[in-house]
């Protein structure tokens, strides 16, 4: 009876393309997983001809061995040492002024300089060191024929002004001079200076460090672009952030796996290590896949704008229906983007193949989140009917409704403290309001009305928090009339306009007349407001911080209430 192979355990896998290789290649390169090195020593002239006389035997595969600095074997791998490197999230050590704590040992078949993939791959890896042992057909030997080993070394160097040069590269070497170089005080030397060139950065550790990845596709516009890394910038600060670089890539539709090309991601992980990044945020919703693959490839947390989006909107919920609605958001989102994502990995679907013992940690999560995400569902729903009856109560007092609305950051909150002396909370910062909140304008004495300063619109706002915040967006839905409150100082003013329009559209029920408000024009010269007002002949214009020109404000208000008749509410199905 022949014996059953027991597979290596993880500690000994072997990495990398190993088709064609034989038995006893593979089982050498386990037996790497063995030995170990001195600890202050770079290179072992016994492990060195060990690896030499593999690489020799499976030319031209080149063999990559990783060493932490205990001397330790912790990876063996075939083939490209870019292609076979470790997930940047996967190294023991990370950080902008710390090396890896790892050295690669390559071998090479041509007696060359290690080539640009190599060192490439030693950069992202932020490696200690990279050995390269020069593997001829002779064997273990230089060019030259001699009898022992010749080896190259090279090492990351401190970025100053020359990005080109991040390595340095020794002449090839005998191997007893690699041998007894003192590894350890090179380490200590090379994270010296890393951490000299960090700390005179000025970057807030208590912050988020970001770079930013946009994409200009066929579909979008390249005045869209710009736009949309200028928002992009502006959210990450809203939510705390600190911005370090910006980074886009022009390509005719989204790379399916990382956005942008190959290229680009390994720009973009040296960028990462460059500017000291611990976060990558893109500028269009990606996929559960798409962000496990960037995290892989760039060592850095990936979010879109999506999760900052949202991330934001828990910061400022402040009433009980706000943290309802962002906590119902954020689990639609996380649902699909747990580990393991997909319905294939459900052990509960009934059929052949899917029962089981029992439940896995994953399958739990799951439907943990899918029970807490229908409580919230039926606890929005009541607070929808809660506020269907308030809004009841106001129609029976026949008092109309007017709802603030505009892009985020445009001043609706600003506009109705200084109408109604209100105290909501108004900030020059992305989505300071999200609570609506409703006062009361008396312009006469029989002559009231409801303002309700509502939740900013954006362009692309996420599905989820549509849906989730349904009942704070039926204060526009149901409101007599709006107010839709224009940045004029914006840059993108017209873009803003056109989106609210577009998002006021796709609500069925927001029928009431709608009245433009261009507010800020103390940060406009009169050129340009003469301009805006021969366009937009009926639009307001006024300052909402300095109470500018509120008197044409007041009367079309008080015209509309004068002629205000209640509409019955429509009946939703």
């Amino acid at each position: 009876m022949q014996a059953k192979r027991i597979p290596p355990s993880p500690i000994e896998t072997v990495y990398g393309n190993l088709k064609g290789l034989k038995s006893y290649q593979l089982k050498q390169l386990q037996r790497l997983y063995q030995r170990r090195l001195p600890q202050n020593a770079l290179l072992d002239a016994d492990f060195a001809q060990r690896v030499g006389a593999i690489a020799h035997d499976m030319r031209p595969l080149p063999v990559n061995v990783y060493v932490n600095r205990r001397g330790q074997v912790i990876r063996v791998a075939i083939g490209n040492v870019l292609d076979t490197q470790i997930p940047l999230l996967e190294l023991p050590r990370q950080g902008a002024e710390r090396l890896s704590g790892l050295r690669c040992i390559t071998t090479q078949s041509q007696p060359d300089e290690p080539g640009q993939t190599t060192l490439l791959a030693m950069a992202l890896q932020r490696l200690d060191a990279l050995v390269v042992l020069h593997v001829t057909g002779a064997g273990f030997t230089s060019r030259r024929g001699a009898a022992t080993g010749y080896v190259q070394t090279a090492h990351l160097v401190h970025l100053v002004a020359d990005r080109d040069r991040r390595w340095w590269i020794s002449a090839e070497k005998p191997l007893k001079q690699i041998v007894d170089r003192d590894f350890a005080a090179l380490v200590e030397t090379l994270e010296a200076e890393f951490r000299r060139a960090f700390t005179a950065r000025e970057v807030d550790l208590d912050r988020d460090r970001v770079v930013i990845v946009g994409l200009q596709t066929r579909d979008r516009a390249p005045d869209e672009l710009e736009e949309r890394l200028a928002e992009i910038e502006l959210l990450v600060d809203s939510a705390g952030g600190q911005v370090l670089q910006t980074m886009w890539q022009k390509r005719p539709s989204p790379h399916a796996k990382t956005v942008i090309g190959s290229g680009k991601v390994r720009e973009l992980a040296l960028m990462v290590q460059d500017v000291g990044a611990n976060m990558v945020v893109c500028d269009r919703e990606l996929t559960p896949s798409q962000v496990r693959t960037l995290e892989d490839r760039v060592g850095a947390r990936v979010v879109d704008r999506t999760e900052v989006i949202l991330d934001i909107f828990a910061q400022r919920a402040r009433s009980r229906a706000g943290k309802l609605q962002v906590e119902l958001a954020q689990l639609e989102y996380l649902l699909p983007r747990l580990t393991g994502r997909g319905r294939t990995m459900s052990r509960l679907g009934g059929g052949i193949g899917t029962r089981g013992p029992g439940e896995t940690k994953l399958e739990m999560e799951r439907r943990a989140i899918q029970r807490r995400i229908s409580l919230l569902q039926q606890q929005v729903n009541q607070l929808q009917a809660h506020r269907q009856r308030l809004r009841q109560r106001r129609q029976q007092r026949d008092v109309p409704a007017v709802a603030i609305v505009g892009y985020t950051n445009a001043g609706k909150s600003t506009l109705l403290n200084a109408l109604t002396a209100a105290d909501a909370y108004a900030a020059d910062q992305l989505f300071a309001t999200l609570d609506p909140t409703t006062r009361r304008l008396q312009l006469e004495a029989d002559t009231p009305l409801l303002l309700t300063d509502t939740v900013g619109f954006l362009t692309d706002l996420p599905p989820q928090l549509v849906d989730a915040f349904r009942a704070t967006l039926e204060e526009v839905t149901e409101a007599d009339a709006l107010l839709h409150v224009v940045d004029i100082s914006h840059p993108n003013w017209e873009h803003q306009i056109a989106a609210v329009d577009r998002l006021l559209d796709d609500m069925t029920f927001a029928t009431g007349p709608r009245q433009l408000v261009f507010n800020k024009i103390d940060r406009v010269g009169d050129a340009t407001l003469a301009k805006i007002r021969a366009h937009y002949p009926k639009a307001l214009f006024v300052s909402a911080r300095d109470r500018l020109h509120f008197d044409a404000l007041l009367a079309a208000l008080h015209r509309f209430a004068r002629t205000y008749r209640r509409q019955p509410i429509p009946a939703r199905a």
